[in-house]
């Protein structure tokens, strides 16, 4: 298990919680977390210690002694919807059935959420010449998630070597990779005349990915499933976006 920390405004300060073994430090909201850790205490009855982890095994943990619940749980379950959090009362309280399915389907849903399989290689950059990408990440986890997004990392891509005019017929202006937790943005967005907006979309899109993984229908693999295509449509500049994309993928295809 990992040393926990949580965020206050404008800076961030490690707590260690006893019982956690010494490890990588993670940033949780301290605001989610102690809005769950009151749920649990109402439906306990009792006071309730809940610890905020990223473990790689043990996604729910608990235990009781003289009248205090003590509770560990995956930073997943922070960001989760409504009904999932409703669950995960029922069945840490309660030992209900049916919410430890609800929980157990959720867990499985979110594997892709569990640490980091390999380390981000070479020094993540955030801070272009224009645009900040470690701002726009927390703006963007801000307004659409509550902040509850605490476990992606994200950098600027390589540059890559200038092509020849008219070889370059795509490109890919965003990515995420699962095994890192990494999202990377291309730098041709780097340019003042890239609005911000349009960055945030693509730093939403990516966000997205990290949230919602990809499924297999009938035998296919869905890189945007309908719940990653529902979620995409809450970003409030969609429209704006895709139209600016649109009217200057040229422009950005001569640039990269």
């Amino acid at each position: 298990m990992a040393t926990a920390a949580v965020r206050i405004p404008q800076q961030a300060i490690s707590l260690p919680i006893k019982g956690l073994a010494k490890g990588p430090q993670i940033f949780i909201h301290e605001g989610a977390r102690q809005a769950l850790e009151r749920r649990l205490e109402l439906a306990f009855g009792g006071p309730v210690q809940l610890g905020v982890t990223d473990n790689l095994r043990r996604m729910v943990t608990q235990t009781r002694s003289s009248g205090r619940l003590r509770v560990r749980l995956h930073m997943m379950f922070l960001g989760a919807e409504e009904r999932v959090k409703t669950a995960l009362v029922a069945y840490v309280v309660h030992a209900d059935r049916d919410a430890s399915q609800v929980v157990g389907e959720f867990i499985e849903q979110n594997l892709h959420r569990i640490r980091a399989s390999r380390k981000a290689p070479g020094k993540l950059v955030t801070a272009g010449q224009v645009h900040d990408l470690e701002g726009l990440l927390h703006d963007v986890n801000q307004r659409y998630f509550a902040g509850t997004v605490s476990d992606v990392l994200i950098t600027w891509g390589r540059k890559t070597k200038p092509r020849a005019a008219g070889q370059r017929t795509s490109i890919k202006l965003g990515s995420y990779s699962a095994t890192e937790r990494l999202i990377r943005i291309h730098p041709v967005l780097d340019q003042r005349w890239v609005p911000r907006y349009f960055v945030q979309y693509v730093v939403y899109h990516e966000l997205l990915h990290h949230l919602v993984p990809e499924a297999r229908v009938g035998g296919r693999v869905l890189l945007h499933p309908p719940e990653f295509q529902r979620r995409e449509r809450d970003f409030q500049q969609l429209s704006r976006a895709l139209t600016w994309e649109q009217k200057h993928i040229d422009r950005l295809l001569r640039a990269s």
